[in-house]
């Protein structure tokens, strides 16, 4: 079991915007290691508990992990003459890079057309000094015993790690989208 998470400092200094290099790289290092149970609803706002693991890259056998919760607000059918607009309040400026790389990239990402709003909840972090296999076998472990159904635990960058948490938040979009528009169609809210 690892110690109580502590809330991060407000810090003060504005990180650099990432490139699409680190945009790419931080996607393709992405891994769930363990994803909630539940779906993102189709009529009201979903709540999930994130812990998201990243190795630092200054100190070998030292781990990050970072835990908190984040938002999907009930989806939205957003006509073909709408812009795609993505809100994601509390996000630094990765998440302003992402929304600029889902919005050149939109033809091959069609399910999130119909949109999402994100907020990402008190953020607290500790540092293991555990190498990141034993910190992620005791996560596990933990998600095994408490049987969370809501907690997604997540394997990624450190200097990107919101790209990260993005990520996951678009792969549950894209498992929900069947059931919401099988629950839209079911409404007559689409043809």
């Amino acid at each position: 079991m690892l110690a109580p998470l502590h809330k991060r400092p407000n810090l003060t200094h504005p990180r650099p915007m990432p490139t699409e290099f680190d945009i790419q790289y931080a996607l393709e290092n992405t891994h769930v290691l363990h994803e909630p149970d539940r779906r993102i609803d189709t009529f009201g706002s979903t709540h999930f508990e994130f812990q998201i693991i990243t190795e630092l890259m200054d100190s070998i056998g030292s781990v990050r992990v970072r835990e908190g919760r984040i938002e999907a607000e009930k989806p939205l059918i957003l006509r073909p003459e709408v812009g795609a607009h993505f809100d994601f309040e509390g996000f630094g400026p990765e998440a302003a890079a992402f929304g600029d790389f889902l919005r050149e990239n939109l033809q091959k990402l069609a399910i999130l057309k119909y949109g999402f709003k994100f907020r990402k909840g008190d953020v607290r972090e500790q540092i293991v000094h555990e190498p990141l296999a034993e910190v992620r076998g005791k996560l596990l472990d933990d998600i095994r015993l408490s049987g969370n159904p809501m907690r997604a635990v997540i394997q990624g960058v450190d200097d990107t790690w919101e790209i990260c948490l993005l990520k996951f938040t678009v792969e549950m979009i894209e498992k929900s989208c069947n059931i919401t528009l099988f629950d839209f169609k079911r409404r007559g809210l689409l043809g």
